[in-house]
């Protein structure tokens, strides 16, 4: 593992589990607990820049990259976090998506993300919904996998879908990925069902992160003003505190699995006198 750069692909079978939302927020507070941090748009619908209130031909970014048209460099957007970059998916029309995902195979995606990454501490990777060719690009280069799942049957049996590629993914192409951890969202404590999908997934899996991601509205009205839920006005929003501490608990797991997978310290035979 390169360790000037740790890379994080956030990758879902199922779509609508917070996806984005989770990978701009959780991005947000990597920046503000002042890690250098660069979330990639790979969505081919351009979740991250409808996020922050940017239409479709609003942004340039990855896909002008990818043409040609654009220098890596000149297309990073750096925010008015000064530790915090975006390259978001740039202007593509919806009937050149196929081509789009076609041209991430293979090094395509190194060839575009290569000379950007040594900058930052750490990249996120926000990917389509579903384990495409765009969703194994990005797991063919990270580092660690977090898997966001909403709680509820359908999503849950999908998690061991993510895990399965990803397994795949690290035995046949990328044996630096790890799976970070399987994040909870949309968590209503109130439904029995939610409460029964979450249940089912701890007890399955060992990898379930501490820190869960509840559904309130609070992210439907950040999406709608188009910013991070910490940069809504008024009395600080408890989510904001929530996505640090999910923040805090990634960092702790890279740090545990990079210690664990660090070769020993051998020593040759000192002698005292």
């Amino acid at each position: 593992m390169d360790p000037a750069v740790r890379r994080i692909c956030v990758a879902a079978q199922k779509g609508g589990v917070g996806k984005t939302t989770v990978s701009l927020n959780l991005a947000v507070a990597f920046a503000q607990r002042g890690r250098r941090t660069l979330l990639v748009d790979l969505d081919p619908q351009g979740g991250v820049g409808h996020s922050l209130g940017r239409g479709d031909t609003a942004l340039a970014g990855l896909a002008e990259v990818m043409m040609g048209r654009l220098a890596p460099h000149a297309a990073v957007i750096q925010t008015r976090l000064p530790a915090l970059a975006i390259l978001a998916r740039g202007r593509l029309d919806p009937i050149d998506a196929v081509e789009y995902e076609e041209a991430l195979r293979g090094g395509a995606l190194g060839g575009a993300l290569d000379p950007l990454e040594p900058g930052f501490d750490l990249v996120l990777y926000d990917t389509p919904a579903g384990l495409g060719a765009v969703t194994r690009a990005a797991l063919a280069r990270a580092h660690f996998a977090l898997v966001p799942f909403q709680t509820e049957a359908l999503s849950a049996r999908s998690v061991a879908q993510v895990i399965r590629v990803i397994d795949h993914v690290r035995g046949s192409e990328n044996p630096s990925l790890r799976l970070l951890g399987i994040l909870p969202t949309l968590v209503d404590k109130s439904s029995g069902d939610a409460v029964a999908a979450l249940g089912q997934v701890w007890g399955s899996e060992a990898h379930v992160l501490e820190t869960v991601i509840p559904r309130v509205a609070v992210f439907s009205e950040a999406s709608r003003r188009g910013v991070p839920v910490s940069f809504l006005p008024g009395a600080a929003a408890p989510e904001a505190r929530r996505f640090d501490l999910l923040a805090a608990e990634l960092e702790q797991g890279m740090e545990r699995i990079t210690r664990a997978e660090a070769p020993a310290d051998e020593r040759p035979q000192r002698e005292l006198l």
